[in-house]
């Protein structure tokens, strides 16, 4: 008796559709071309998850060098002292109070400068 194959193929293929759904065109329908877009689209997204990480964190030491050099300092420098004063707060927490606490951050800023002094 032969083996007919039927059930195992369209499952594959219906997975492949089923990712390549709301593509443009025959990236959409035609199985051979969704297959290529589906496999690009996957590893453009594994990639751009690290990446995402990194972008943020560029982000947000950005802010906070922008934020701190209102008071005369650098950001590696006002880092430099946040160690020191032994603050442990994360970039993105920093970055946050720079834009929707300014005051707060102002206060962080002379209380790290007067530790360091």
């Amino acid at each position: 008796m032969r083996v007919k194959r039927g059930f195992k193929a369209r499952r594959r293929r219906k997975k492949i559709m089923k990712l390549a759904k709301g593509y443009r065109g025959g990236l959409s329908r035609q199985y051979k071309t969704a297959v290529v877009a589906v496999k690009r689209a996957l590893a453009y997204a594994y990639r751009d998850r690290k990446v995402r990480k990194r972008e943020f964190r560029r982000l947000w030491i950005m802010r906070i060098n922008a934020a701190v050099r209102q008071f005369g300092l650098s950001y590696s420098k006002f880092m430099g002292m946040l160690r020191k004063a032994g603050i442990g707060l994360n970039r993105k927490v920093l970055a946050d109070m720079a834009v929707n606490d300014p005051k707060g951050f102002e206060k962080l800023v002379n209380m790290v400068k007067e530790k360091a002094a």
